[in-house]
């Protein structure tokens, strides 16, 4: 494995040491590639978090008031701030989270990218005016913050998760209370002092830190001043949220489990589809929602499909995420290990043969060789969990009705890849996927003007584009009365 390059470590440090310092209770945040110790944070408990509501209630109100275009340059010059500290934040990323640098880099492009769209989406906040068929009078319909947004954010993209959900709330009106997971608040906090600084409103954007998510979101989501809350996580987490939302019936957008198919035919040209696979599986080290779980591969293609993949899997340079080169940075924690050690042990029990990879790499941090698995049973665990990490599980199928009703076999909806090169059968075959996004003949979909979201157990409502703001918004309508109309 490759060691870390000093200079961008201290780089990491210099942010790290200018964040705020903690006051009272503190909880650490390690560095997955080494497991050393980076930072101690605030440990918020349940009193300071309805105080950062109650900070967010008031701001809230005087900035629901402020005209589209204030908001709409707020967002914009926070996205001038966030690409003027571009390095810093992709540094402290690759420090708190692991994943390479040039993917760090990836990561904030693409999170800043959500706050230059809704900088844009702010001053078209939509509505219309229409006569009412009867005549008599007009409809004149409107759309107004929904209020008070609570927004809990996961660990994988610790700044594009923190701004896909900021930037709306703050377009549409919202004030916000983010809290943001233990594992990696630092980005968090460092983006909002950011914004801090140049300009947004005391209490607007307020985070909390805290080793007891249960604690916050059980008296938070209850509190009467709370009208919305957005989560990115686990479908299990997501229905404990959606239960306690249901308390004051709040607005909800859910972004949750995901074991996203990749569907090889055999038309599609394998250069691209082997690319394209490699990028949705390994993309931030397999961490992600919508990345390759369940590879399936038509036969007449499936042995040189397995043959590139292995050897692209096998090439990849493994190690702290700060050295030059690496092309795999560490999983998150020491559980994270566990589980890919789990998933392989009981598919290779099952009969799967591993192409590459399958285990632990010694010395410090959590790594894990890029794996590929072939012939893997339908009844093997990593053929029915979401694997979030960097194994590869390769089935074959015959038919096109076959890998679709395996592919959909599932309760979960989030993403789903299409590699073909006959443009009726990706259409045809996207549209009986059932999911909320497909990538065709690509592994990287993801974009701040598309709107993400899955369906079935995979969530609720969609962030990114003209939805995402909409979810943010209530629509309201007014009837007016007209005299001398028939």
């Amino acid at each position: 494995m490759r060691s870390a390059d000093p200079a961008e470590v201290a780089r990491a440090d210099e942010v790290i040491a200018g964040i705020a310092p903690p006051s009272g209770p503190t909880f650490p945040v390690h560095d997955p590639a080494t497991g050393e110790l980076i930072a101690e944070v605030a440990d918020h408990d349940v009193d300071a978090a309805l105080a950062a509501v109650e900070r967010a209630e008031a701001a809230g109100r005087a900035w629901a008031r402020t005209s589209a275009r204030t908001r709409a340059d707020v967002l914009l010059a926070w996205y001038d701030q966030l690409t003027a500290h571009t390095d810093d934040l992709a540094a402290l990323i690759t420090r708190e989270m692991g994943k390479p640098l040039a993917e760090s880099l990836t990561e904030v492009r693409y999170g800043t990218d959500f706050v230059r769209w809704y900088s844009e989406e702010a001053s078209r906040p939509g509505g219309t005016y229409r006569e009412l068929p009867a005549g008599g009078a007009d409809v004149l319909v409107r759309r107004a913050p929904v209020g008070l947004s609570v927004l809990i954010t996961p660990w994988n993209f610790p700044l594009a998760m923190a701004t896909r959900k900021i930037a709306p709330a703050l377009a549409a009106g919202c004030p916000v209370v983010i809290k943001p997971a233990e594992l990696t608040p630092l980005t968090t906090m460092y983006a909002v002092m950011l914004a801090e600084q140049i300009g947004v409103p005391e209490g607007l954007i307020n985070v909390v830190t805290t080793s007891s998510p249960s604690s916050f979101s059980e008296a938070v989501l209850r509190d009467p001043r709370v009208r919305k809350v957005s989560f990115t996580g686990s479908t299990e987490v997501g229905r404990v949220l959606l239960n306690l939302a249901s308390h004051n019936v709040l607005r909800t957008s859910m972004e949750l489990g995901g074991n996203a198919a990749v569907l090889v035919f055999d038309d599609a040209d394998l250069d691209r589809a082997v690319a394209g696979t490699f990028q949705a599986k390994m993309r931030n080290g397999g961490q992600s929602c919508i990345a390759a779980n369940r590879i399936f591969v038509q036969d007449t293609i499936h042995d040189a499909f397995v043959e590139r993949l292995t050897d692209a899997m096998a090439s990849v340079v493994v190690g702290n995420g700060f050295a030059p080169g690496v092309g795999l940075g560490p999983l998150i924690d020491d559980r994270a290990v566990d589980s890919m050690v789990r998933l392989v042990a009981d598919a290779y029990e099952r009969g799967a043969e591993v192409r590459t990879g399958g285990a632990p790499l010694p010395g410090g941090g959590y790594f894990f060789e890029p794996t590929v698995l072939t012939d893997v049973p339908a009844d093997a665990l990593v053929a029915a969990t979401e694997i979030f990490g960097p194994v590869a599980a390769v089935q074959r199928f015959s038919t096109e009705d076959e890998a679709i009703a395996r592919a959909n076999a599932t309760e979960f909806g989030l993403a789903g890849y299409v590699f073909t090169q006959n443009l009726d059968r990706a259409l045809n075959v996207a549209d009986r996927l059932e999911t909320g996004l497909v990538g065709i003949n690509q592994g990287v979909p993801s974009n701040a003007a598309a709107p993400f979201g899955g369906v079935k157990q995979s969530g609720v409502g969609r962030e990114g584009s003209g939805e995402g703001l909409e979810e943010y918004q209530e629509v309201r309508f007014y009837n007016i009365a007209r005299r001398g109309t028939a």
